[in-house]
């Protein structure tokens, strides 16, 4: 609340300065103020006390908080409510391709690929707010997850839920039908920039869609084609067999990425290939994509004021109300 608080002339805060004068000049002018009868006796008198006079200062006090309130009202406060709408004149439609064969279990990223992927892909949506995304996994074959939107919530539930299922795809890494179901997704697409982030720890060994098909199939359609091979150089703990108990059983094998044929495609679809041999690799990966990949955004704001200077204003009248009163009444006799 004080956030949006706010004041249209605050140069007339400047008048406060004057108040500690007045009160130095009260107290100045007061004892003069005070009548003096000089009398031979007092034993004539009955004495009594009356705390009124040592209550009379409150009618300074009463008209210097009236002031203040009307030095406040002068400055005008005001709330402001600030809405916001966004136009977007560059929209960019994004699908990330996912490789989800077993491979991507390995352990040479942490805790492993698929889990350190779906951590920085997670940032990267967050990172795109007006901009469309999808999300295609394949292994053997393909499938979408999601079809591309701009609800994030519906995309980060999505890559949540992404996991190796024993049997729920076809073994293997099948590039060309994880490319081809992306392209496919965005073919229809009427943004101006369509891209797709395909990602794997493999080489092209299932599928009926060959890489340089699906490819073509990506330039035909104005689709750009950034490609990742994620694994580290040399051996990885790899899962190699599935335990009675469920369990993975691991085995350090040699990692095998088909670079020439993700620079192929890349180069093909005037993309670009990265390398993610470690987390931090993958994480300044998507950085880079997403500095690429600029989406124009125009932002119109709008602000609403509501003026609050009538209630300082109906605040200092009912302090010099008080005031006057006080002094036709309790306080007649003393001044």
């Amino acid at each position: 609340m004080i956030d949006n608080y706010s004041f249209a002339h605050p140069q007339f805060f400047w008048l406060l300065l004057f108040i500690p004068l007045a009160i130095a000049w009260y107290i100045w002018k007061k004892p003069k103020q005070l009548a003096a009868v000089k009398m031979s006796s007092l034993q004539g008198f009955k004495a009594t006390q009356s705390i009124l006079p040592r209550l009379k200062p409150i009618l300074f006090v009463l008209r210097m908080l009236a002031v203040i309130a009307l030095i406040t009202a002068l400055a005008r406060p005001q709330t402001k409510e600030v809405s916001t709408r966004i136009k977007t004149n560059k929209g960019i439609d994004i699908v990330m391709a996912i490789d989800v064969s077993a491979s991507m279990l390995s352990k040479d990223l942490r805790p492993n690929r698929l889990t350190a992927l779906k951590k920085v892909a997670a940032e990267f949506i967050d990172g795109r707010p007006s901009d469309r995304i999808g999300l295609v996994v394949y292994a053997g074959e393909s499938f979408t997850k999601t079809p591309i939107t701009t609800d994030k919530n519906i995309i980060q539930n999505a890559l949540k839920s992404i996991k190796f299922k024993h049997g729920e795809l076809i073994g293997g890494t099948a590039i060309g039908m994880g490319l081809a179901t992306a392209v496919n997704r965005l073919k229809d697409s009427k943004a101006k920039s369509k891209v797709i982030i395909l990602l794997t720890d493999g080489v092209n060994n299932a599928g009926f869609i060959e890489p340089q098909i699906a490819s073509e199939l990506a330039v035909e359609y104005g689709i750009k084609v950034y490609t990742i091979g994620i694994g580290t150089n040399g051996m990885a703990s790899t899962p190699m067999a599935i335990n009675p108990d469920g369990t993975f059983l691991y085995r350090n094998m040699q990692v095998e990425i088909d670079e020439k044929l993700l620079k192929e495609i890349a180069k093909t679809t005037e993309g670009k290939y990265f390398r993610a041999t470690n987390s931090k690799k993958l994480a300044e990966i998507y950085e880079e994509i997403n500095k690429l990949e600029k989406t124009e955004i125009e932002e119109f704001r709008y602000t609403n004021y509501e003026e609050k200077f009538r209630i300082f204003v109906f605040f200092a009248g009912i302090l010099l109300l008080i005031e006057m009163l006080l002094r036709k009444t309790l306080f007649r006799s003393f001044i």
